[in-house]
């Protein structure tokens, strides 16, 4: 018996059908297994057509050849496309995170091998930010050579290896160019203070530039300050910059006046009050020097609060002492001559006054009174102080004569020497005075020979007057002029010996302007 029918395929939870196929016909025979469960035919009219459900069978389902070898082809298909987008997307797939880590050790560990072949240690770069590759590594080292900065000055702050060029180095090498400071400077720049080399120019420098000309600054010294102490560029405006100006302007140093501070000493800014500036105050208006004449000192001479308080102010403080400077004059010795706290004190003392005592047997005490009168005595080279001595005695002045003079006036030994001669020569030939009055006045080689010694010698020759050295000379002229209407002299103005006065620290300064000369002098004498 010939039955029509179509092949059927069972899935889960469910029954598919196919519209019969006439092409397929198959010769079924009669037999009817006993495990075998007849579904009868479901018929149903679609179309003019004729769709028949196929017999099927518990968990078992009879295909033909055709459409087992359809199945095939398309689970081969679905195959290929998946293989195929397997092997499409194994080509942008990312590499797994031990892979990520074990390349950034790998890239790390030659960046450190290119570095110790440079000679640069790089045992403080754990954890710092570097470069993946060696070559950019190498721009940045060839980069800071440029800037003259050698393999030490690197390994002095090898974090300054973990600055881009382009992020960060150039663009804060820019701003510090266009501000002013010299290329020429950058080397010392970036030795003393490379961190500038991570800062921000917005957020970091230029609010510090804005504060420096805020303190009266100007412009233009604006680039030598930052020359001078960069390390200004990394404090913090609300901290030790501003606490230190407001300390200064607190015990009597003229607000108009901070900028030339600042601009002649800038290293205040980065002082504390209370460890530096404070005590260092203290201990000057202790020795007996007021608190506005210390003011007026740090106005001319701000550098003197770099003087170390404990290791060179308080010990060379005692040495004077030792040396026969007394207690009381200590402060006139420090307002004359504020350098001399600062100085490498005691080898000089005991230089000066053993010359002076194997020459012309100057005491230690005579030594104290010469530091008093003349502190810059301490700073004079050997060699010139004994060309004035033996000057002195080749005018006929005994070595008790030099001695008493040198004691009492020790500008001789610092005075030019071919002045000297001059107003030695027109005292003999001119004055015709003895010299026991060079003994009494020995201040005479001070004053200038055109301006002041000729013109009042005429004055008083023509007036017939007979008078010390010390009448004649020891006075301004508005008080010579009064003098010579005097009918008689004075002998008390007679005797006097010019003298520093402490009141002159605390006069009003009006219009006085700092000069970059007074930052120039360091009182030494060679």
């Amino acid at each position: 018996m010939k039955l029509l029918c179509h092949t059927g395929i069972t899935k889960p939870c469910s029954l598919l059908s196919h519209t019969e196929l006439s092409a397929f016909a198959f010769s079924i025979p009669q037999w009817n297994p006993p495990w075998m469960t007849r579904i009868p035919c479901l018929c149903e009219k679609r179309n003019g057509a004729t769709t028949r459900i196929q017999y099927s069978i518990a968990e078992r389902t009879y295909s033909s050849n055709a459409v087992d070898s359809s199945l095939s082809k398309s689970r081969t298909s679905h195959l290929g496309r998946t293989e195929g987008r397997e092997r499409s997307s194994s080509l942008y797939s990312r590499p797994s995170l031990l892979e990520m880590k074990n390349e950034r050790i790998a890239n790390r560990a030659r960046v450190y091998e290119f570095l110790k072949s440079v000679g640069i240690v790089p045992d403080e770069l754990d954890g710092l930010e570097l470069p993946v590759t060696v070559e950019v590594m190498r721009e940045r080292v060839d980069f800071l050579h440029k800037l003259g900065l050698t393999i030490e000055d690197i390994n002095n702050y090898p974090l300054v290896l973990g600055c881009s060029v382009k992020k960060n180095m150039i663009p804060v090498l820019d701003y510090l160019g266009k501000l002013g400071v010299r290329k020429s400077t950058f080397t010392d720049f970036l030795q003393r203070y490379p961190q500038v080399l991570h800062a921000s120019v917005v957020v970091d420098l230029a609010p510090v530039v804005k504060y420096l000309q805020g303190m009266d600054i100007r412009p233009n010294d604006v680039p030598r300050v930052l020359e001078r102490y960069p390390e200004v560029l990394g404090f913090k405006l609300e901290g030790t910059m501003s606490t230190s100006v407001a300390y200064l302007v607190g015990i009597g140093v003229a607000r108009r006046e901070i900028g030339g501070v600042l601009t002649k000493y800038p290293e205040i800014l980065g002082m504390r009050v209370g460890r530096v500036i404070k005590p260092f105050v203290e201990y000057i208006e202790n020795l007996g020097i007021p608190r506005l004449a210390v003011a007026r000192l740090l106005e001319k001479r701000p550098h003197i609060l770099g003087f170390g308080l404990e290791d060179r102010v308080k010990p060379n403080v005692e040495a004077l002492m030792e040396f026969g400077v007394r207690k009381e004059s200590l402060a006139l010795v420090v307002a004359q001559y504020p350098e001399i706290m600062g100085l490498e004190l005691k080898p000089r003392l005991i230089a000066q006054h053993n010359l002076l005592q194997t020459s012309i047997d100057v005491s230690l005490e005579e030594f104290g009174k010469m530091v008093e009168r003349m502190p810059l005595v301490v700073s004079l080279n050997c060699s010139p102080s004994l060309k004035h001595i033996d000057f002195l005695k080749d005018c006929g002045f005994s070595s008790q004569q030099v001695r008493k003079m040198v004691v009492g006036c020790p500008q001789l030994l610092a005075l030019n020497l071919d002045i000297m001669k001059l107003s030695f020569d027109y005292f003999q030939t001119e004055m015709g005075r003895d010299l026991d009055d060079l003994v009494a006045f020995p201040a005479f080689f001070t004053y200038g020979l055109e301006s002041t010694i000729k013109p009042r010698h005429r004055t008083v020759s023509k007036k017939g007057l007979e008078c010390s050295l010390g009448w004649l000379l020891n006075c301004s002229d508005e008080k010579f002029k009064d003098r010579m209407t005097y009918d008689s002299i004075d002998i008390e103005e007679m005797e006097m010996e010019p003298s520093f006065d402490m009141n002159t620290l605390t006069e009003s300064r009006g219009n006085e302007s700092f000069s970059e000369d007074d930052d120039d002098s360091d009182g030494d004498y060679v």
